[in-house]
C-alpha cells in the first residue's frame, strides 16, 4: 500500500532541470539572462517573496506564443531522469499525482502529457497573448505567481491524504502546513534553506519512487 494517497509536484528544476522563465529570458539579452537568473534565485532561496519579481521578469521577457512552444519542447529535453517511470509507478499504484508550479501552464502542457498528468491536474500561470502572438499580460486571478499561491492552491484542491509536496524551491517548502510531508528534490539544485525544512530529501525520482511505494 502507498504510504502517501497524493504527491504534489514542482516543475522547474524538479521535473525537468531547467528554471523556465529563465530559459525565456536567455533568448533576449544577456542583460535580461542575468537579471532573470538573479531574481530567480533570490525567490527559490527564499530571500525575496515571489510576489515581488513575478510580472516584473514576465514583462522584461515578454514571451511570445512562438517562445512558449520552444519552452514546452526544452521541458521535455529537460525531464529529470526516471520522472517518466516513477509517475508511471504511483498512478499504478492509484497515487493522485498532480503538478502544481510557479511557471507557465502552456509550457508546462506538453510535458505533462508526455508524463501521462491530464491538464486538468497541471495548476501553474497562464498567460495572454495578443492577436499576433505576443505577449500581452498574466492571465486574471493567478495565485500560482505569489509566494503563498502553492499553499492555497494545495488546500484548494482537497487531494487525498496523506499527501507528499516534492519541489526544490522556498516557494514549494511554503506547501508544507497544508500537506503531511515536504520533501525538498535536490536532483538538480540543493537549497540548503529548503532541505533544512524539508521532512524528506530526494536526489532521484527513484528515490521518490521508493518513498511512496513501499
Amino acid at each position: 500500500m502507498a504510504r502517501f494517497a497524493s504527491v504534489v509536484l514542482d516543475a522547474d528544476s524538479t521535473l525537468a532541470g531547467i528554471e523556465g522563465i529563465d530559459w525565456l529570458a536567455e533568448r533576449r539579452s544577456k542583460a535580461v539572462a542575468e537579471e532573470s537568473a538573479t531574481l530567480t534565485a533570490q525567490a527559490m532561496e527564499g530571500g525575496r517573496p515571489i510576489d515581488t519579481i513575478y510580472a516584473a521578469r514576465l514583462a522584461k521577457v515578454r514571451p511570445s506564443r512562438e517562445m512558449i512552444a520552444g519552452l514546452g519542447a526544452a521541458y521535455i529535453r529537460a525531464v529529470a531522469p526516471g520522472a517518466m517511470d516513477c509517475v508511471a509507478a504511483l498512478r499504478a499504484a492509484d497515487v493522485r499525482v498532480v503538478i502544481v508550479s510557479g511557471g507557465l501552464r502552456q509550457a508546462l502542457l506538453p510535458l505533462a502529457r508526455q508524463l501521462g498528468v491530464a491538464a486538468a491536474d497541471v495548476h501553474a500561470v497562464d498567460l495572454l497573448f495578443d492577436e499576433a502572438g505576443e505577449y500581452a499580460r498574466l492571465a486574471d486571478d493567478q495565485p500560482l505567481a505569489t509566494q503563498a499561491g502553492k499553499e492555497a492552491m494545495v488546500r484548494m484542491l482537497r487531494l487525498p491524504a496523506p499527501v507528499l509536496a516534492v519541489g526544490d524551491g522556498a516557494t514549494d517548502a511554503a506547501m508544507r502546513p497544508a500537506v503531511d510531508a515536504f520533501a525538498a528534490y535536490v536532483g538538480f539544485v540543493r537549497r540548503e534553506a529548503v532541505v533544512r525544512v524539508a521532512d524528506h530529501v530526494l536526489d532521484s525520482f527513484a528515490a521518490l519512487t521508493a518513498l511512496v511505494l513501499p
